[in-house]
């Protein structure tokens, strides 16, 4: 959807390729220990603060409440300290350096993304294979590409990433925002397209924002205030959407929408049309759910029309032919539809179906004149193509079973272009004729990968209230099934967020060693609509945690793996799921990877725009009823004291201004204090690092180097393959 605003809370599985194994070690595995003995941690003292809120009329201690000062000296040496002592664990893992190899060989080689078109040039991004950001290049025709943006050259470091990338109408100028050690506050630099020339100062403090550029004229972008204190970790409330006009100072730049206590929302984004013809903006209080409005920009002074209201569905402009509007909307239909009206009446009562809904979720695309829509089928794509009549053409025929990303282009594009991946195919980008119908491989993938020597197969099991939830497994063909494969389980379960099959280098490595992924689609995710959302959400959130556990069940009753060969992983609302599922069942895994994960339930709402979060959770503040559910499962707020926990390496950016560290500290915190049994509870903190998009190459191979060593020895693994 053009205009619908993304507040990305999922850190995912690393998306990249690997190159082929050689045929030995493709047949050889790990040998476990005979006798793996956890030595014991000399933790860093974490000091008990006597902080105590109440609560319904109940008090509850909030003993590490000054771990969430991310500006004081003494949460900055605890830092410290547990760092010391994380590292100083990991680097006795006898093959942790071998991962860190073999990683880096997998990731060495040249990985480039689909073209696109703006002006006179053909834009495109490029990796030589280990450089820590992918590059931007450019050409016209036939002729040699050059450097057109190099984020490598941003910082010494490789912290500073290019964020977005936006183009003027007619390719001129453009305007790209950085994050600065992962900071979801932003920079936007304006540049001269032909020179490369800066234009004018850098707009700062932008944060949650798109670029949508009227003409040549200027853009639309959202922020916030800059709050009080500290900016990694200060709620921020009230979105506003902006036109900076080019040459202009931005204390200059115009109020588009928000600043009101009318217009006050949490998430604000704006588009035009591609024909410039339409502004349209889309508001929104949390993550599900938006109000949409338009504004005909061809007609001098013409008002904002409101087209959705009470924030029940989410609805965005996907097409317009002069005034008939296509729009995607979940409004009476929660798989989505697609939907005809005239701007001059576009509110829901005059909108007739135009791709009707179905009992598959549609994620519609447009280019070359033509609609797709996109479906997934228990989390599998499928592709139709249409016309603007609605007219069906064709069935996209796909290379295999997996998922298709891209398929999208200019109105006038006669080429559009697409990738499709799965866990054990490397992406590769297809290009597709629009007027005739057909795909040709454009550039396959250059990862040294044999998806033959792997299977991956997609199960169905039962959850604890009977929801048959899939779940897709993936591996080296001929593991035997005999309880003891190393195993990955990884999962999400929320926000609407759909997990769908994807290859990675860090996957690779993993399976090379003859380990298992499992990825359960659970409830709260969107892969099955909004229905499929609303079933893990505010006091049905424990149907997540059930699914999950289901899905381990289901891998140890079928003799994948053992409790003992087990390891549960997940990332932000997944590294919530890690925490709430290791401290209802400490049994049930070996290990626990928890990442940047939300893990203080009476809280997360009072940190940056986490308020927004409320539809998926609820608050402590909401009911009682809410408080005592969210209190239940909140991972901080359930360690208990003589309670074995799993080996569990919780794993945060001190720059993550999303889910802030604070959570993470204090979880660890807690599990330092309260941990019983022999195995570790350590927590590994990214300096200069964020919730994870825009992280260097080379950290991403260190972090997956620890995690992969931490789990392996913590299941009693004594070497790797030579």
């Amino acid at each position: 959807m053009k205009n619908k605003v993304s507040i990305l809370i999922l850190i995912g599985l690393i998306s990249a390729c690997s190159e082929q194994p050689d045929s030995t070690k493709a047949e050889t595995s790990i040998t476990p220990a005979i006798d793996n003995q956890t030595t014991a941690i000399d933790y860093p003292k974490t000091r008990k603060g006597e902080v105590v809120d109440q609560y319904f009329g109940q008090s509850i201690s909030d003993p590490y409440r000054w771990l969430e000062d991310d500006l004081s000296l003494e949460t900055g040496e605890w830092v410290k300290a547990q760092n010391t002592t994380t590292f100083d664990y990991l680097n006795n893992i006898p093959y942790r350096n071998k991962l860190k190899e073999r990683l880096t060989t997998l990731w060495n080689y040249e990985k480039v993304t689909a073209p696109y078109t703006e002006g006179k040039y053909t834009y495109f991004r490029k990796n030589d294979g280990l450089q820590n950001q992918y590059v931007v290049y450019r050409k016209k025709g036939d002729e040699e590409a050059e450097v057109f943006l190099d984020p490598n050259k941003f910082s010494d470091d490789g912290t500073t990433s290019l964020a977005q990338l936006s183009f003027s109408k007619d390719g001129s100028i453009a305007a790209y925002s950085i994050s600065e050690g992962g900071s979801d506050w932003r920079k936007i630099i304006i540049i001269d397209v032909e020179t490369k020339a800066i234009m004018e100062d850098a707009l700062i403090d932008v944060k949650f924002s798109g670029i949508s550029w009227l003409g040549n004229e200027g853009f639309y972008y959202a922020s916030y205030d800059k709050p009080e204190g500290s900016e990694l970790s200060a709620k921020t409330d009230q979105h506003k959407l902006y036109f900076h006009k080019l040459g202009e100072p931005q204390s200059k730049d115009i109020v588009i929408f928000g600043g009101t206590e009318e217009q006050k929302h949490r998430y604000v984004g704006a588009s035009v049309s591609d024909d410039q013809r339409f502004l349209t903006i889309s508001a929104a209080k949390s993550t599900s759910g938006n109000n949409l409005y338009i504004k005909d920009l061809s007609k001098a002074n013409s008002p904002l029309v409101q087209i959705t209201k009470d924030f029940s569905s989410e609805t965005g402009l996907l097409e317009n032919e002069d005034d008939k509007l296509y729009l995607q909307t979940n409004h009476n239909a929660p798989n989505q539809k697609i939907v005809t009206v005239s701007a001059a009446n576009p509110t829901p009562d005059n909108w007739t179906d135009f791709i009707a809904e179905t009992d598959n979720v549609l994620s519609p695309s447009t280019g070359g004149g033509y609609i797709y829509a996109e479906y997934m089928v228990d989390a599998i794509s499928r592709v139709y193509q249409y016309d603007y009549q609605g007219k069906l053409i064709q069935e996209i025929k796909l290379p295999g079973v997996g998922t298709l990303r891209g398929l999208s282009g200019k109105k006038n594009d006669s080429v559009i272009y697409y990738s499709f991946t799965n866990y054990k195919t490397p992406a590769t980008i297809y290009a597709f004729d629009t007027l005739k119908g057909e795909s040709a491989i454009y550039l396959k993938s250059g990862a040294k990968f044999d998806s033959d020597l792997y299977e991956s197969k997609q199960v169905f099991y039962k959850s604890k209230d009977g929801t048959k939830v899939p779940m897709i497994i993936t591996h080296k063909k001929g593991i035997a099934l005999n309880g003891k494969n190393p195993t990955i389980l990884y999962g999400y379960g929320g926000f609407n967020v759909s997990l769908t099959p994807s290859f990675s280098v860090a996957n690779a490595v993993w399976m090379e060693q003859g380990g298992v992924y499992a990825v359960p689609n659970l409830r709260g995710g969107g892969e099955y609509g909004q229905d499929w959302h609303n079933q893990g959400t505010q006091l049905k959130k424990q149907n997540v945690f059930d699914d999950f556990i289901a899905a381990a069940e289901y891998l140890i009753g079928n003799n994948y793996t053992s409790s003992k060969y087990l390891a549960i992983r997940g990332g932000s609302n997944g590294g919530l799921l890690v925490g709430a599922v290791m401290t209802q069942r400490p049994d049930l895994m070996q290990v626990a990877l928890p990442a940047v994960g939300v893990l203080d339930m009476l809280r997360y709402h009072t940190f940056t725009a986490g308020a927004g979060w409320a539809y998926d959770y609820g608050t402590s503040e909401q009911s009682q009823e809410m408080f005592e559910y969210l209190k239940g499962y909140s991972p901080v707020h359930n360690v208990k004291a003589g309670i074995k926990y799993p080996a569990t390496l919780v794993t945060t950016g001190d720059h993550d201004d999303r889910v802030v560290p604070a959570h993470s500290f204090k979880f660890a915190a807690e599990l330092q204090d309260k941990q019983s049994g022999a195995s570790p509870t350590l927590i590994r903190i990214e300096t200069n690092a964020g919730h994870g998009a825009g992280t260097p190459v080379s950290k991403i191979i260190d972090q997956y180097a620890d995690i992969y060593g931490f789990t392996l020895f913590n299941m009693g693994f004594e070497n790797l393959p030579q």
